[in-house]
């Protein structure tokens, strides 16, 4: 029995002209709205309320450190020494389609244009929110556990770098992806359902790197399905049941399953450097299985949602036990590591290499870069040296065969480009063991780490843990590959920033964490160096807010393009309104509605709300004009199901006005369609 308590809250932030962050494409800056994003909270306590865990899974990115600190900050404010480093876990689910910005370190600060604040705090409000939610409603209850294979929903995407694993360890397992879901169902003494936290495997990237509309991708789709299956009646983002799809070690895993194939030729480009005759590695993209990036994500999400469905309605094992958790602060950059008893190796100052810039077959990069590059090119080398500085000699040998593009270690102007310090954390609840890693792990990383902490718990005296990987958590450190793929310098390796040893580092680490939980010595673990916090300033390439216009004779929320006056079922109903930009919105309500569907009831002679700007169904797509200028369509793709009857849409925002110099106002205002028939199929 323990003291369940869980919370969802929004955290979506602008919606417009921000960089999303994940693909590093400058020109993928939002453009509107598909669906909402979350902070999903549970906490988890014994029964005496000694000990707590709190795991958080928001649909962002990644984790960073300014965000995680800010967190932190928050929550001591709030709850005192309730909740601290060691028991609160962050983890991103790693959307590629949500607004960045929200980064201290160089290198993503320039890649999302600088520090936005409203983005920053979007989350940190959503994800306190989520927590606050999740303590004040906190019940006796019992844990569950699940685990189950997803198939049809992931390919590995640098297949030639796992072979370079040793051919006896990949014997041992049957696919080169890891399809096992692991889900974590919770339910009140009544047995009244909570929510659930499922763990799989695989990028959010469904969604590609065309995309402008914000939202949570796949894993996204299998939360919105599962809360709307258990909050029935309810709008999607209400009602109280959560279900969380959290990230794991999905670093080499694609929802691409068509696989690769050159976009100009048609033919497979499934090679070592992933790069296609003509055209080289820019042509080489991954698809998958359905008709456009929407309708994958929709068919990928649903295989996620299925399986977590029947493991969670057929969940018997009960977890039971104690509740602990344990973390350190590392400096990465100089980890010692004992391979053996004669043999010592380190870590590395962190440097990104020439492969890093090539990108993968989810979102190529730019130029002339290629996967598996193991030697510079000396054009690019030298505008290396003249822009940015050369790597030492020490960084480079460190890193071999890694040739280095950016020696981030040793880029400190403005600010440093890389983190040195670092999160190692574990939580256990009872048999179930949360490792939550700091970045992407392939799958044979994970694997291994996942072997090596149920080990630990083996030899001293806690056999049979479950032990789970959470990826994207606390602070952003790219990729970590096994030291064998690290040889092959796909995307993976190149992005493993500590180096070859990275993978064995925190392996030690790690296993450090489960001996301390193991044989309940947590309190002995030194705390290492504190992350540093810089001062950033406000400065972004974000474009500035001016006054929104309306067009002569026409003012904001009237209608540009009407909706037809008859639609059938799967049909899609659009409508053009005149528009501000939406950034207003974000900064003036976290809770702002763009958007709602609304159905005439003629008994009562009123309109009810059967869609918000959160579901799946709705697009909401802003486009900017000139001097102030814009304008707003509201897409509803009509689902099969849909009840005949009488509809409208409606659209809300804010405009910006200038009352003098100093003086700027923001303006509520509303346009709705006009009303239009559903007809049945």
């Amino acid at each position: 029995n323990y003291l369940l308590g869980v919370g969802r809250a929004d955290c979506t932030g602008p919606v417009a002209e921000v960089p999303l962050m994940g693909y590093a494409n400058p020109d993928q800056v939002g453009g509107g709205l598909l669906t909402r994003l979350y902070s999903r909270a549970f906490i988890m306590a014994d029964p005496d309320d000694s000990r707590r865990v709190v795991f958080v899974s928001a649909d962002i990115g990644m984790v960073s450190q300014k965000l995680r600190l800010e967190v932190l900050k928050n929550l001591k404010s709030k709850y005192g020494e309730l909740y601290r480093e060691d028991n609160v876990i962050l983890s991103g689910t790693h959307t590629h389609s949500g607004p960045g910005g929200y980064f201290q370190y160089t290198l993503f600060w320039i890649t999302s244009k600088g520090l936005i604040r409203p983005s920053l705090n979007a989350i940190v409000n959503g994800i306190i929110k989520s927590i606050d939610i999740a303590h004040e409603n906190m019940k006796r209850g019992r844990l569950f556990i699940n685990r189950g294979t997803v198939e049809n929903s992931q390919i590995n995407r640098s297949p030639f770098s796992y072979l370079e694993n040793p051919a006896s360890e990949r014997s041992r397992y049957s696919s080169n992806t890891d399809k096992e879901m692991v889900m974590l169902k919770m339910v009140d003494e009544n047995g009244q359902e909570l929510g659930l936290i499922s763990w799989f495997a695989v990028h959010p990237v469904s969604m590609n790197n065309s995309n402008h509309l914000v939202n949570s991708d796949n894993v996204g789709y299998a939360s919105y399905l599962f809360e709307q299956e258990k909050n029935k009646g309810m709008l999607p983002g209400e009602g109280s049941f959560v279900a969380a799809f959290a990230s794991s070690n999905l670093g080499d895993v694609s929802p691409n399953i068509k696989g690769p194939f050159c976009v100009n030729t048609g033919e497979s480009c499934n090679n070592p450097q992933s790069t296609c005759p003509i055209g080289g590695a820019t042509m080489c993209m991954a698809t998958g299985p359905g008709n456009d990036m929407f309708d994958s994500t929709r068919i990928i999400g649903q295989n996620i949602y299925s399986k977590a469905r029947e493991l969670y309605e057929d969940a018997s094992q009960e977890i039971t036990g104690p509740i602990s958790s344990a973390h350190q602060w590392v400096n990465m950059s100089d980890v010692s590591v004992e391979l053996n008893a004669t043999h010592t190796v380190k870590t590395c100052k962190p440097a990104l290499g020439h492969s890093f810039a090539a990108g993968t077959i989810d979102g190529v990069g730019a130029f002339n870069f290629t996967q598996g590059s193991v030697e510079g090119d000396p054009f690019w080398d030298e505008i290396r040296d003249q822009l940015l500085g050369e790597p030492s000699n020490g960084t480079e040998a460190c890193h071999k065969p890694k040739p280095i593009l950016f020696s981030t270690g040793e880029m400190t102007r403005p600010r440093p480009w890389h983190p040195d310090i670092v999160d190692v954390q574990i939580a256990a609840i009872g048999s179930l063991v949360i490792v939550a890693v700091p970045g992407e792990l392939t799958t044979m990383a994970g694997r291994r780490l996942r072997e090596a902490v149920k080990r630990e718990f083996d030899s001293h005296g806690t056999p049979g843990m479950d032990v789970v990987i959470a990826g994207l958590c606390n602070v952003y450190t790219h990729y970590i590959t096994t030291y064998e793929e690290y040889q092959v310098q796909r995307y993976e390796a190149a992005s493993t920033i500590y180096g070859p040893h990275t993978l064995s580092a925190y392996i030690q680490l790690y296993r450090g964490l489960a001996r301390a939980i193991a044989t309940n010595t947590v309190q002995d673990l030194p705390r290492g160096p504190e992350p540093p916090v810089f001062n950033i300033g406000d400065l972004t390439l974000v474009p500035a807010l001016v006054a929104d216009r309306a067009p002569v004779n026409k003012t904001f929320g009237d209608v540009l393009r009407e909706v037809r006056q008859q639609y059938r079922a799967r049909e899609v109903a659009e409508v053009t309104f005149v528009g501000a930009n939406p950034r207003i919105s974000a900064e003036n309500a976290t809770e702002h509605n763009f958007l709602t569907v609304e159905r005439y009831t003629s008994t009562s002679d009123s309109w009810h709300v059967v869609q918000n700007d959160a579901s799946w169904d709705t697009r909401f797509y802003w486009t900017k004009g000139f001097l102030g200028l814009s304008n707003v369509t509201i897409e509803w793709h009509i689902p099969g199901d849909t009840e005949p009857g009488v509809y409208r849409i409606r659209y809300f925002g804010h405009y910006r006005k200038r009352l003098s110099l100093t003086r700027v106002i923001s303006i509520p205002f509303e346009g709705t369609s006009s009303a239009f028939e559903i007809t049945s199929v």
